[in-house]
């Protein structure tokens, strides 16, 4: 049987290139994970999102519980049959949702009662059912439930919210169902306060789980501030675990994070950024409903091997986005998406050839040039 796994194979600084063994599959790191939080990636076919080179997807417990529920994805065969993805995938514990999507919440000690955004009936969820539900999807990687902490907040209430998610965490893990192959992480909470954060890594650690992620960034704070929570936050979690930043980000803050020793991301940029015609490029992020592109003959990045810079001109989507196409939508969340995978291939290669500090100015400078008319 496979066991669940992490070595690190190459590093550079506080970065890392490894590699994690699942159940379901092997996960090169530093790695991105589409978002397919209703059990689909938005605008793409499950085979579409494994040629851009993803290994791992997100789903997310507080959709699938409320739709199609979380009983009927396990007695049609789970998760991975259900949604034809047979590699490994993680499942947010639904905590971010609750406080973000639901209605007419109430936190106590035991968990949070919400009343769905969808048609208002109230649920309840708990560390106990968030596991549960977590285990009926055949989640490769499962989330300790907690609560996402709001941004700004002061101290004394970073602190509230930082000691009932690792209450929480404890009750996860006693909650978790262990099999060879899957795992559990624990999430890091402390919002901006290094002295919460070291105190929330701590207990986590003593509960030893098998990874563990870095929540309540990204969430207003500013590129900066997360990065010098990173600073001090990254180096705190042991070496022998993979490290997973939650909800980041921008290309700019995946190549930021990884030099301080994140492994794993996710976030719905790239392929809600496909469906609001914005690209990401070499040189920056383009508006595809730009005028400048409707007599453009080139593709939206010349150097990148998705089906739409292969095959289709920047004048072509641009005409498909303005006339609401939904081939639109598509084309540019496979560009993204490959664009993503491609960026993070590429850390990996420049780990493996110790050249990552050589590939992180390359990143900088290229950014810097932004998209122009003419290479």
């Amino acid at each position: 049987m496979t066991e669940f796994s992490f070595k690190v194979s190459h590093t550079s600084g506080e970065a890392r290139r490894g590699k994690v063994t699942t159940a379901h599959g092997e996960i090169d790191t530093p790695a991105f994970m589409p978002v397919g939080t209703a059990a689909t990636v938005k605008a793409m076919l499950p085979e579409s999102v494994a040629s851009t080179g993803a290994q791992i997807i997100l789903g997310n417990t507080y959709h699938l519980m409320l739709r199609p529920t979380a009983e009927r994805i396990a007695s049609l065969g789970g998760l991975h049959k259900f949604m034809n993805w047979p590699g490994p995938i993680l499942t947010d514990s639904g905590g971010y949702q609750v406080m973000s999507l639901a209605k007419l919440r109430k936190i106590d000690e035991d968990g949070v009662t919400f009343k769905s955004h969808i048609d208002g009936h109230e649920e309840r969820l708990t560390p106990e059912r968030s596991m549960e539900i977590q285990n009926l999807l055949d989640a490769t990687i499962t989330m300790a439930f907690d609560e996402c902490t709001p941004y700004p907040a002061t101290e004394p209430v970073a602190r509230e919210s930082m000691e009932l998610s690792m209450a929480w965490a404890e009750r996860s893990k006693k909650a978790f169902v262990e099999r060879p192959g899957y795992a559990l992480y624990g999430i890091v909470q402390g919002s901006t306060y290094r002295n919460l954060r070291e105190e929330s890594v701590k207990r986590l650690v003593d509960l030893d789980f098998p990874g563990y992620a870095i929540g309540g960034l990204a969430v207003g704070e500013g590129q900066q501030i997360m990065f010098d929570t990173l600073d001090y936050t990254a180096p705190m979690l042991p070496k022998d675990r993979p490290r997973y930043l939650m909800g980041v980000g921008k290309p700019s803050d995946l190549v930021g994070a990884v030099k301080r020793g994140v492994d794993m991301f996710d976030c719905v940029l790239p392929t809600r950024s496909g469906r609001t015609s914005q690209a990401f490029t070499r040189r920056g992020a383009v508006n595809m409903r730009n005028a400048r592109h409707k007599d453009d003959p080139r593709p939206i990045d010349e150097k990148c091997l998705c089906p739409a810079c292969k095959s289709y001109s920047r004048a072509y989507i641009r005409h498909l986005v303005m006339a609401s196409e939904i081939l639109g939508n598509m084309l540019l969340t496979w560009h993204n998406l490959t664009y993503y995978q491609e960026l993070m291939a590429g850390m990996r290669g420049a780990l493996e050839q110790g050249q990552f500090d050589d590939f992180v100015a390359a990143f900088d400078a290229e950014q810097a040039l932004g998209d122009i008319a003419t290479l």
